[in-house]
């Protein structure tokens, strides 16, 4: 699988999480400890909210506040399609991946950028799964593309501080609960 159908299918491992949050749900907790399934959700329609511009060759002074705060509204499903779908037009446009994209710690190379959205959606589908006690396994194909780039990242992300510490795992754990512990999850991590 290449970059492009993984970061596809990671859009889609989370969307299909959202739509199946229920009403009481949106207040429940999550691997990520300072938030709970809205604001995990809430975070990502921010970032697909953020690529289109960025991908359109704004910058984070270009953008501004304009999405700061609640993103999801009254209809937090509606909300992650459609942003997740403008996203991905704008990824997946011809030419997308030759392009710059300014982000706040610099110029990236626009695949690169879109290495960083694949993980992020993959890795907080599952954060989003065990949180809603629904289906946690990913893609596998999206997984590995996920797991050969971070293998040469993540001793950076690690030393910016921006993923926990590496959870150890006993011996023969899969590929997925691999790269969850190198984001710092615990693949076993399930609601109090």
């Amino acid at each position: 699988m290449d970059l492009l159908n993984g970061y596809r299918a990671s859009l889609a491992e989370f969307t299909d999480r959202v739509a199946q949050v229920r009403p009481q749900q949106w207040s429940s907790p999550t691997p990520c400890p300072e938030w709970d399934v809205r604001t995990l959700v809430n975070h990502l329609v921010g970032e697909d909210r953020w690529t289109v511009p960025l991908f359109a060759g704004a910058t984070v002074d270009d953008v501004g506040d304009r999405f700061a705060g609640d993103l999801l509204g009254a209809d937090p499903v509606t909300a992650a399609a459609d942003a997740a779908r403008e996203a991905e037009a704008a990824v997946t446009a011809a030419g997308a991946m030759d392009r710059v994209v300014h982000l706040s710690f610099g110029d990236t190379a626009a695949s690169e950028y879109a290495y960083q959205l694949t993980a992020d959606h993959l890795i907080h589908a599952w954060d989003l799964a065990v949180a809603l006690g629904v289906d946690p396994a990913l893609d596998q194909q999206a997984v590995k593309v996920v797991a050969d780039w971070f293998d040469v990242e993540e001793n950076e992300y690690r030393g910016a501080g921006v993923i926990g510490p590496r959870i150890v795992l006993p011996d023969g754990a899969d590929a997925q609960d691999r790269l969850l512990a190198a984001f710092g999850r615990d693949p076993g991590w399930a609601p109090d």
